[in-house]
């Protein structure tokens, strides 16, 4: 967990210059795949059972980094590997610019 949470930190320090070039438009159309999950109020995924995060809201930095982690499966999900895996940076940033615009 500790290097997890170490991976994220360095992405934070690295990589700023992603998180602003975040394109909140473009990010709304790339988004569409998340929204099926992210999107939904209250959502739980049945096997295994767990509660699917709200992203609304959310640092747009935060958002880059988790990305980046399960694009290299530092952070394990199958789901989310497959989706962040085809992602560029720019990808990443648009999407996060896109969930940080809204609650």
């Amino acid at each position: 967990m500790r290097l997890i949470f170490a991976s994220l930190l360095l992405s934070s320090l690295i990589l700023p210059a992603a998180w602003a070039a975040g394109d909140a438009g473009a990010g709304e159309h790339k988004a569409q795949t998340c929204m099926g999950c992210h999107g939904t109020p209250g959502y739980s995924n049945v096997y295994p059972s767990y509660h699917v995060p709200k992203l609304g809201g959310q640092h747009a930095e935060y958002i880059v980094a988790a990305l980046k982690a399960y694009a290299s499966k530092q952070r394990p999900h199958g789901t989310m590997h497959a989706n962040a895996v085809s992602l560029n940076d720019q990808d990443m940033a648009d999407i996060a610019a896109f969930f940080a615009s809204f609650e």
